[in-house]
């Protein structure tokens, strides 16, 4: 099967080298898709991990946009929304609250709390996906904490840090930065992570605490599965700044079949989402690892 295969996909590729370098530029991205998980059964890997395409700096072009232009047409089917909730783990009290919030609200845990390996337990426990919110350097004073990853630290001390978060946050299926709008703006320094999160075989939610994030393309070209948030909860922590993002959040969800909030463990955000959880008409409350991979269908489609 595995020669077969191979061989296939060889018989195909060199065809497309014989039309022309674009239709190489185009094919590749739906090569892997197509051949790759037959490479992967033979082999006996876990089909619940499905790895990106591995793009290079050499190929550009292929590349997925992080940004998808709004006159592509939603995935068939009601639009799709997660929600995570981050900075958990320091406050007990508000950490248990966020975990009695729907199953498929995703729960992002700081790795240095002194509560977060039991709290993340209990999350994984009452069956939410648990990230591991890992701290980056910020613009600026702001402080992300002890252990945070830093422009300036070579390659190896930031997979060490990055590795100890990791230890931190038990049953953990994937990341997001907490801060870090220097640190995700660094390609470089952002390749050494990536190669470690794809070798623990999770996916990276990137938080979007700059508009000149890296995140998504750097993950994405060292097979790590990857998405960003389209909408921050509570920038505005009132009744009505909630209300207003939750609304702004549905109709990014109607306009590209798929949308994904951040909040934090706050009153106002855990009732709000609680309550929208519990009325919402015409959307489906999914898993932040669903909704990473509509948004990808969708810029895979954006590229045809």
């Amino acid at each position: 099967m595995l020669r077969v295969a191979h061989g296939a996909f060889w018989l195909v590729f060199v065809s497309a080298c014989a039309i022309g370098a674009n239709a190489v530029a185009t094919g590749v991205p739906l090569l892997v898709r197509l051949f790759v998980p037959a490479f992967q059964a033979e082999a006996g890997v876990a089909q619940h991990f499905v790895r990106m395409p591995i793009l290079t700096d050499q190929v550009p072009e292929l590349r997925l946009r992080t940004e998808i232009s709004e006159d592509v047409a939603p995935l068939p089917g009601p639009p799709v929304i997660a929600i995570v909730i981050d900075d958990l783990g320091g406050d007990v009290a508000h950490t248990r609250r966020a975990i009695r919030l729907p199953r498929k609200v995703a729960l992002a845990f700081l790795p240095y709390p002194r509560d977060t390996p039991a709290l993340a337990r209990e999350a994984a426990r009452a069956g939410h996906e648990v990230l591991v919110h890992l701290p980056m350097q910020a613009e600026g004073p702001h402080d992300p904490g002890p252990m945070a990853l830093g422009v300036a630290l070579p390659g190896a001390e930031n997979v060490r840090r990055l590795d100890w978060a990791l230890s931190r946050v038990p049953d953990f299926v994937g990341v997001n930065n907490h801060e870090g709008s220097l640190f995700t703006s660094n390609a470089d320094a952002l390749a050494p992570v990536m190669r470690r999160i794809a070798e623990r075989r999770v996916f990276f939610f990137d938080s979007r605490t700059t508009a000149a994030s890296q995140v998504v393309s750097v993950a994405r070209a060292h097979g790590v599965e990857s998405s960003d948030r389209d909408v921050f909860l509570d920038d505005i922590a009132t009744i009505d700044g909630v209300d207003a993002e939750l609304h702004a959040l549905e109709a990014k969800a109607r306009a590209r079949g798929a949308a994904i909030a951040i909040g934090h463990p706050g009153e106002i955000t855990l009732d709000a989402v609680a309550y929208w959880a519990e009325h919402e008409q015409g959307f489906e409350l999914v898993t932040l690892k669903t909704a990473i991979r509509a948004k990808t269908e969708r810029a895979l489609q954006a590229m045809r």
